[in-house]
């Protein structure tokens, strides 16, 4: 892998095409998501839920649709793969999120570098909040809430183009 290259090639998919993601190639994201690094190694504090059901899925949807105010757009973008990173509230503020936000970021730089579509969700945060028998059905541990997901698929459209690695905000710099 050429890191430079899978960042420059790494943005937001909203475009799938029908049909799911290999198995080889949802493990190695899934491993590359284990590999992110966690709060004091706190490895217990974390939990990752696949959801590959269209049912569950067509039910996911409509929930995230209905928080962010009951819109008619597939948030999913018909993805057939959608990732829950889930988390129990550590001592440290905010820390589940940080945690959360490393591990789908490894998991989107993988799914770059072997060619699959991904999209970091965070639709599903507040589509779940307090929704415990949802979170049962899914079975996400009891005290583990979404903190963030990603969702994944074959693009529409290839992941080929690099856009030039550039400082796009603004960096203040204090030597």
């Amino acid at each position: 892998m050429d890191t430079l290259r899978t960042i420059a090639r790494r943005r937001s998919t909203r475009s799938f095409k029908p049909g799911q993601i290999p198995d080889h190639a949802l493990n190695m994201i899934i491993n590359a998501g284990c590999a992110a690094p966690v709060a004091k190694s706190d490895y217990t504090s974390v939990h990752i839920t696949v959801i590959q059901n269209e049912r569950i899925l067509g039910t996911i949807r409509k929930a995230i649709a209905q928080a962010v105010g009951g819109t008619d757009e597939d948030l999913l973008y018909g993805a057939p793969t959608l990732i829950i990173i889930s988390s129990r509230q550590t001592k440290s503020v905010h820390i589940e999120v940080a945690n959360a936000a490393c591990i789908a970021e490894n998991m989107m730089l993988m799914a770059t570098d072997i060619n699959i579509g991904s999209v970091y969700i965070l639709g599903t945060v507040l589509a779940f909040q307090s929704k415990d028998n949802w979170l049962q059905e899914l079975g996400i541990p009891e005290n583990f809430y979404p903190a963030a997901s990603v969702a994944l698929g074959n693009p529409v459209e290839p992941l080929e183009t690099e856009r030039p690695l550039k400082e796009y905000f603004p960096v203040n710099r204090i030597p």
